[in-house]
């Protein structure tokens, strides 16, 4: 039995991470997203799918601006009491070449691919269990001596810190028995990558990068602590 939350969980690898976690009748899933509407069809698509599946709560909030205090932690403590995996799945891509790549894009895509984690980890710290795992979901981009896209120094630089604190974090948390982990996952067939590169297919499905990363969250940590695992089926 495992309580799970999974962040950027609307669409894209997110999405299939939760259909995939809650397929499992032990498991539950909190998923947090900022679109109400797109939470409603994956609880519609769970339920159709999984009617003797794991118990799923989907949850609107920005994990950027939210109010964690007043708002987010009284409801996982209602609806999980602990957690045993977190999943820093939520990102946000800005593709433009460096020289027009403003402070505001680079502010943006910190906030959620950095700055968000470092907020989840902290607010939730209290509530993770002896044994529990964060899975950070990384980049290729970000993974030290890999090809890199042009047009990502700002995605590859955030994914490249979420990667170090994932090591820092590894060491810190040891006394408490928490894993850290950060999958760099390489390119997947999402709605984030096809509005960054419309005229490029990915190397893997979402679906497929969901089912991956699901598995990883519940078995990885048995394994690895404080890694930076690189998962990608083509270059870059």
């Amino acid at each position: 039995m495992a309580n799970i939350i999974v962040t950027g969980a609307s669409s894209g690898i997110g999405f299939e991470t939760v259909l995939e976690l809650v397929k499992n009748p032990k498991h539950t899933v909190v998923a947090l997203a900022r679109s109400q509407e797109k939470l409603a069809k994956l609880l519609e698509i769970s339920n159709s799918l999984n009617q003797d599946g794991g118990k799923l709560w989907v949850a609107q909030f920005d994990i950027v601006y939210g109010e964690y205090t007043s708002s987010l932690i009284p409801y996982l403590k209602e609806k999980l009491g602990s957690i045993d995996i977190l999943i820093n799945n939520a990102g946000e891509l800005v593709n433009k070449p460096f020289l027009e790549t403003t402070l505001e894009d680079f502010s943006t895509v910190f906030q959620t691919n950095f700055l968000a984690p470092v907020q989840l980890i902290k607010h939730l710290f209290p509530l993770l269990t002896p044994g529990s795992h964060i899975l950070n979901i990384g980049s290729m981009g970000g993974y030290q001596g890999s090809v890199k896209f042009p047009g990502l120094s700002a995605y590859s630089a955030s994914k490249s810190a979420l990667a170090n604190l994932t090591e820092s974090l590894a060491e810190e948390f040891k006394e408490q028995n928490i894993k850290v982990n950060c999958l760099a996952l390489g390119s997947s067939q999402t709605e984030m990558f096809e509005k960054a590169f419309p005229n490029l297919e990915a190397g893997t499905l979402a679906f497929e990068m969901g089912q991956y990363v699901a598995d990883f969250a519940i078995n990885g940590s048995k394994y690895y602590n404080g890694k930076i695992l690189p998962v990608a089926s083509t270059t870059p």
